[in-house]
């Protein structure tokens, strides 16, 4: 694989709604950066899953990965909770993960000629995907608020969901996404803990860029 020199490179893990993926969004636009929500890829591949009856092979989600495109990955399809559910049950998948992987790594060392660098988040990428990073963030919150976080959201796209589903089915994925065989979610010694469970958007942005600009020399 080809991998592009003297670029910038941020990593981030972090539990579901804790608004890891805001904030990589926020740092895209704000150094020109590549991004990619890994979780996304897995959600895609849980809804080919749901969508195909458990009948998919190997050959079949290579196929839809080499085809795949990040515009596709912004699809409403791929934002309920049971889409949610079923990937993390096909994350767990070992042969998955090492087809899924070569994208992954591709999109953070080889971002198109127009970006400055490159941003993943996910649940492995500070620990997995690129433990070279030149950043290295764990953003967490703390699990009510993150329910009611994903509730609003929810509430916004007139889902008919409750809280309590919501709070279960996060509890649900935490466990299975820090459980799993392979590549588990966890901080790495290496990654800056974020907390943002009393911290605003803005708030949360200005403190990870004032880290970003002084290593910069910005």
């Amino acid at each position: 694989m080809k991998l592009r020199k003297n670029i910038i490179t941020v990593a981030i893990d972090s539990p579901a709604a804790a608004g890891a993926g805001t904030q990589a969004k926020y740092i895209s636009k704000e150094y020109n950066l590549l991004y990619l929500d890994t979780g996304k890829i897995y959600r895609y591949i849980g809804y080919l899953r749901l969508k195909f009856n458990n009948k998919l092979s190997y050959r079949f989600i290579q196929k839809k990965i080499n085809e795949l495109n990040i515009k596709n990955l912004k699809s409403e399809l791929l934002l309920s909770n049971n889409v949610a559910n079923s990937a993390s049950i096909i994350a767990k998948d070992k042969k998955i993960r090492k087809l899924v992987k070569n994208f992954q790594l591709n999109c953070a060392y080889n971002p198109p000629l127009k970006y400055s660098g490159s941003i993943l988040d996910g649940r492995d990428i500070t620990s997995v995907i690129m433990k070279d990073a030149m950043f290295k963030f764990y953003i967490t919150a703390n699990l009510k608020i993150r329910a009611k976080r994903r509730f609003l959201e929810f509430k916004k796209m007139n889902k008919n969901i409750t809280y309590k589903e919501v709070l279960k089915s996060l509890r649900n994925r935490d466990y299975l996404d820090k459980n799993r065989k392979y590549s588990p979610l966890k901080k790495t010694k290496d990654s800056i803990l974020i907390n943002t469970s009393k911290l605003s958007k803005k708030s949360c942005f200005n403190k990870i860029k004032s880290i970003m600009d002084k290593k910069l020399n910005i």
